[in-house]
């Protein structure tokens, strides 16, 4: 369990991925669409994409020629419940997780240079 968490919470780090999860709560997204947004290669949103999907935070398949990403909406539990056992926190709620998601994403495009 301890890797798994070290992985999940690995991947939470960057704001990138929470940004690229925070996109995927829309719907499920083509990679060219997720990079889309970003000023990187798509090398580099690869490599984000992969650490998502090692940490099982989202899933990648192809359709076609198009490979697709979607979030686990389950990827988050472990982590939940390991920090409820702190007693200090409230079971994650999926709803405020979305917001604050939407609100990192949003102040990440506030302060990007133009």
């Amino acid at each position: 369990m301890s890797d798994t968490l070290d992985t999940v919470f690995a991947a939470l780090a960057d704001p990138t991925r929470r940004a690229i999860l925070t996109m995927l709560l829309e719907d499920d997204m083509a990679v060219t669409d997720v990079a889309e947004p970003f000023e990187m290669s798509l090398a580099a949103i690869s490599k984000h994409l992969t650490i998502l999907t090692r940490a099982g935070l989202i899933a990648q398949e192809k359709r076609g020629r198009v490979k697709w990403c979607k979030l686990q909406p389950d990827a988050l539990r472990g982590a939940s419940v390991w920090m409820q056992g702190f007693g200090q926190f409230e079971p994650v709620n999926l709803d405020a997780f979305e917001r604050f998601l939407a609100s990192e994403l949003d102040a990440g495009e506030a302060e990007a240079p133009e």
